[in-house]
């Protein structure tokens, strides 16, 4: 029974040390789209007031007016900086939790893995729009190519840390008792 156990956990190393290696790099994109959307939502509510005034009323309705960009940016950055906000968070207690490696952390880590993949992939269909219509500057841009490769890694490293969670699955402890 030790045997058993024991291949099992050299087995999961791979698993682990990508899980680790994929977070510590979600860390560091992920403080980048923040940077880069907070400083585009601080830079349309300092623009707001001079730029919208002249604008019809629809428009005018919505607190924040981006004046760079089209028509897609603003929810774009706006998702993207709620992408990034949640996912610094879930790279930084998936750490925690990789660390550890069992069935409690695993799973809370692959939880939050997936909400945050999932934001992510909304903030980077707002990226694909916004490239479609067109006409942005160069920060968005940049805001756009980091929130695409961000949803493709924190794709794979959802996959490692669910396939180290595998493991710790009560049919995979149960099948020896059947």
């Amino acid at each position: 029974m030790k045997n058993s156990k024991k291949i099992k956990t050299m087995g999961s190393g791979g698993s682990k040390s990508t899980a680790l290696m994929l977070l510590f790099l979600n860390l560091g994109l992920y403080i980048i789209v923040t940077i880069i959307a907070g400083w585009a939502v601080n830079h349309a509510i300092e623009r707001t007031h001079e730029t919208a005034s002249v604008l019809s009323i629809p428009a005018r309705i919505f607190p924040i007016y981006f004046p760079m960009g089209n028509m897609a940016t603003g929810l774009f950055v706006i998702f993207s900086l709620i992408a990034g906000v949640v996912g610094v968070a879930t790279s930084v207690t998936g750490v925690t939790n990789v660390l550890q490696w069992d069935a409690p952390n695993l799973g809370a880590a692959a939880a939050s893995s997936l909400l945050t993949w999932t934001l992510t992939m909304l903030a980077m269909g707002f990226a694909c729009k916004e490239i479609y219509i067109g006409w942005t500057d160069a920060n968005l841009r940049t805001l756009e190519v980091i929130t695409i490769v961000a949803s493709a890694t924190q794709l794979i490293c959802t996959g490692a840390i669910h396939a180290g969670a595998e493991e710790f699955t009560p049919t995979t402890l149960a099948a020896g008792t059947v």
